[in-house]
């Protein structure tokens, strides 16, 4: 039996129910040394961690009998999946979330009923692409497009979007943002799910009986609050400067550089106070998004210059040739190799002698796991394996090998947590660090370009003094 596990959020509510359940499990929790925690009173359960994302999939085609992961990407997987082989089995009882639609406090809409009237063309951004896409549908709404996102979709509206679908545990957080609730859609809890043909086929009745929820009471659902405020345009005014900066783990290194760089961002720091820093630069606004999102949205004009991670560039230029973002200057920080992984079990030292495992019939196909789709899809092709499939993942990717897929393209700085994980390295892919981009279609605007140039001014004498 294969049990899949959620990391993040959920864990330690997860780690309570097994222990409650009898379920008693090694390595599992908060400090998570292992993804593959052991069971002792369960001994032929099998159990990995995962992101919650990756979790729908990995039970769908039956990687793993069950899994645990919140209801709100249960529902995602679903609506575009429906006849897929992904069951509910029955709700978990923490973990609650509410998934929203949500606009901007000064954007003059007041209830869903009026988006349509409130907007020429409706840009929803969110995490949860297959919601967001039926929520538009069912309200029939006349034209709109979906803008898919790795996450910090409360920063977009109104410059970027006009509504966001947002999961969040208390509406009065929006606020914090000047956005407002328009309806909650979903009520997402903790949720155990199966695959259809392991419920058909294997006894899992002890194990089921043991993962249920304990008795609560229902708690009233709040109503959402009055939306006030004035409407205004989108966008920006004309000749600000827009640049998006990182968080995650490029934030800290960003952080140092601006500082050496004399550019002081109030609320740009290692605790993230908000996405909507103040920027000490006239002309100048700011935002934290998610680095691997920066080169679709600079492409799309929604920012003019933002410092990602040449990893994501390469991987968005892959899928988009023509694209018109640019880099800049690289600025030299926050190093990484782009590598080529494998388990140490697999006895293959390079791409060739794993290629060769398909042509000799001991691997019926190459399962290439990686955040970096585009970029592994290229190594692939590159490399002429002719039978690979590539499966996307959204973090804790190293988790993947050997079970559930052969090779992985992944970063790395010393090379010591694949190595904890029993990987090993066969190829070097690329060097990757963080870098400037922007727009060539918009960087020489004429309200703007004198502010860009100092930007990069500043920048590329910072990187000149050895940062």
């Amino acid at each position: 039996m294969k049990l899949a596990l959620p990391k993040g959020r959920l864990l330690s509510d997860t780690s309570t129910l097994l222990e409650r359940a009898g379920i008693e499990l090694s390595d599992y929790d908060e400090r998570l040394r292992s993804y593959r925690p052991r069971s002792t009173n369960f001994p032929n359960l099998f159990l990995k961690v995962f992101q919650e994302k990756d979790i729908p999939i990995q039970v769908a085609i039956g990687n793993y009998d069950l899994g645990i992961c919140g209801l709100d990407w249960v529902e995602e997987f679903l609506v575009k999946y429906p006849s897929g082989d992904l069951v509910k089995v029955r709700d978990l009882g923490y973990g609650k979330s509410d998934l929203y639609v949500v606009a901007s406090r000064y954007a003059g809409v007041s209830s869903v009923g009026e988006i349509n009237n409130g907007f020429e063309r409706v840009r929803i951004v969110s995490e949860y692409q297959n919601l967001a896409e039926l929520f538009a549908l069912r309200l029939r709404l006349r034209r709109f497009s979906i803008l898919p996102i790795w996450g910090a979709a409360e920063v977009y509206p109104p410059e970027s979007a006009d509504l966001a679908l947002i999961a969040e545990t208390s509406v009065g957080s929006f606020a914090n943002y000047n956005l407002v609730a328009l309806a909650r859609i979903l009520t997402s809890k903790a949720f155990l799910v199966a695959n259809r043909n392991s419920l058909a086929k294997a006894d899992m009745s002890e194990l089921l009986t043991h993962l249920r929820a304990p008795e609560v009471e229902a708690s009233e659902e709040q109503p959402l609050p009055v939306i006030t405020g004035e409407k205004v345009e989108k966008g920006e005014k004309s000749g600000k400067i827009r640049l998006a900066l990182p968080d995650g783990h490029q934030q800290h290194p960003t952080t140092e550089f601006l500082k050496r760089a004399g550019v002081n961002i109030r609320g740009y720091s290692e605790a993230l106070e908000t996405r909507r820093p103040t920027p000490e630069l006239a002309g100048v606004s700011v935002k934290v998004i998610r680095p691997q999102d920066m080169p679709i949205q600079v492409a799309n004009e929604n920012f003019d210059l933002a410092i990602t991670g040449k990893d994501w560039l390469k991987d968005h230029l892959y899928r988009f040739p023509s694209s018109p973002v640019r880099e800049i200057l690289s600025l030299g920080f926050g190093k990484v190799s782009i590598v080529a992984v494998v388990s140490r079990d697999l006895p293959v030292n390079d791409v060739y002698e794993l290629r060769d495992l398909v042509k000799g019939g001991l691997l019926p196909i190459i399962r290439v796991a990686s955040e970096y789709v585009n970029i592994a899809d290229k190594y692939a092709r590159d490399n002429h394996l002719e039978r690979y499939k590539i499966i996307p993942t959204w973090g804790a990717s190293e988790a993947f090998l050997p079970e559930d897929a052969d090779l992985l393209i992944e970063n790395t700085q010393t090379g010591e947590t694949l190595s904890r994980h029993n990987l090993r390295i066969i190829d070097t892919l690329f060097e990757s660090a963080a870098c400037l981009i922007g727009n060539k279609d918009t960087l020489s605007h004429p309200s703007k370009k004198a502010k860009i140039d100092h930007i990069i001014k500043i920048m590329e004498e910072t990187v000149g003094k050895g940062f």
